[in-house]
C-alpha cells in the first residue's frame, strides 16, 4: 500500500478543502493517505512517505505562502528527484502564474509529477473537488 502525505497551507480554507478531496481520492484508490497542515510536518518527515501531494494557494504577487510553505518547500526541493508528486492550490486574482512557476520548479528538481498542477479559481465547487479526488487517485495509482 502506497503511503501518501497530503501537505497543505490554507489561509481561507479553499486549499484545505482541496487537500481534503485529494486525500479522499488517494484513500479511495487504496493508498494510506495522511492529511497534514504544513505547520505539522518537516521536510525530513515528508521524505518518509512514498508520494507527496502539496497544496498552497497563490499569495502576494503570485508566489507560494512565504512564512511556512515556501521554507518547507525550499527544504524539500533538493530531495524531489524521482519522487512521485502532485501539486494543487487556489487563487483569487491574476492568471494562476504561480502554479506554472511552481510546476517548473518541481520539474527542475526532478520530481515525478503525476499530472499538471491543479489550480482552482476561488472556492472549489463540486467539479473542482472531483478533480482533486481524481488527482489523489492518480498519485496513488
Amino acid at each position: 500500500m502506497k503511503k501518501i502525505a497530503v501537505i497543505y497551507w490554507s489561509g481561507t480554507g479553499n486549499t484545505e478543502a482541496m487537500a481534503q478531496a485529494v486525500c479522499e481520492g488517494a484513500k479511495a484508490a487504496g493508498a494510506d493517505a495522511a492529511l497534514l497542515p504544513v505547520s505539522a510536518v518537516s521536510a525530513a518527515d515528508a521524505l518518509g512517505y512514498d508520494a507527496l501531494a502539496l497544496g498552497c494557494p497563490a499569495m502576494g504577487s503570485e508566489q507560494l505562502e512565504e512564512t511556512e510553505f515556501e521554507p518547507f518547500f525550499t527544504a524539500l526541493e533538493p530531495s524531489l528527484n524521482g519522487r512521485p508528486l502532485a501539486i494543487f492550490g487556489s487563487y483569487s486574482w491574476a492568471e494562476g502564474q504561480w502554479m506554472q512557476d511552481w510546476q517548473l520548479r518541481c520539474q527542475a528538481a526532478g520530481a515525478a509529477l503525476c499530472a499538471d498542477g491543479l489550480a482552482v479559481y476561488d472556492a472549489p465547487d463540486a467539479d473542482a473537488l472531483e478533480q482533486c479526488r481524481a488527482l489523489g487517485a492518480k498519485l496513488a495509482g
